[in-house]
């Protein structure tokens, strides 16, 4: 049966999934939408894996209470999605995919109410959602939508560290080696995300160990 990989959607999606692609400061932010962010990435870098799905389930009531105090707030819609992406990341199985459509639908209002939000980080993670699901029967997984996704979370943030990363990471699952390479090279390029520490730090782990893979494929072809 299938499983999510532990990434973000990003956005994230992640996942577990996904850390969402925004340069902002704290301040920028809501205090509640902040503290759901800051935790996040504690929750995805920092806990111990056979902690981090309970963790994770704490946080996803936490993110929905900021979202149902903040219903037009974009960013609340995209770190709740991002939390349930990471849950979903944990969880595995079919019994992942009801949070996988609860985070598509937050991060498809999030593009209604304001696509730029996070710096187009609801893009970056519904496209990191769509390739990594499933596709039809079982779940919604279409690798064209992830395409079309990753490449507008990118127009809107070209340089950023996970719009890069997730686009680098579905490359290689396409089998655009050259193409994975160079997005991941960008991505570790990135600038620093003040108040991220803890997250770009995590994000950078993840995509040298990638790259590492995709330049060892090209070198043994």
């Amino acid at each position: 049966m299938h499983t999510f990989r532990n990434r973000l959607i990003a956005t994230a999606l992640g996942a577990a999934l996904l850390a969402a692609s925004a340069t902002v400061l704290a301040g920028d932010l809501a205090p509640q939408v902040a503290a759901v962010r800051d935790r996040w990435a504690e929750v995805n870098y920092t806990t111990p894996k056979a902690q981090r799905e309970a963790a994770f389930e704490a946080l996803a009531k936490q993110a929905a209470g900021v979202k149902a105090a903040q219903p037009k707030d974009a960013a609340a819609l995209i770190w709740e999605g991002i939390v349930l992406s990471s849950h979903a990341g944990e969880r595995g199985g079919i019994g992942a995919l009801g949070l996988a459509k609860q985070a598509r639908a937050d991060f498809e209002q999030a593009l209604k109410l304001d696509p730029d939000a996070l710096e187009g980080s609801a893009y970056t993670s519904l496209g990191v959602l769509y390739y990594q699901v499933p596709g039809w029967p079982v779940g919604f997984g279409n690798d064209d939508k992830a395409r079309e996704l990753l490449l507008k979370g990118l127009k809107v943030n070209p340089n950023g560290i996970d719009p890069n990363y997730f686009y680098g990471d579905f490359l290689r699952d396409q089998g655009d080696w050259k193409g994975a390479a160079a997005a991941l090279e960008k991505a570790l390029a990135a600038p620093a995300r003040p108040g991220r520490e803890v997250a770009d730090q995590g994000r950078r782990k993840e995509a040298a160990a990638l790259l590492a893979k995709v330049r060892a494929h090209l070198a043994a072809r």
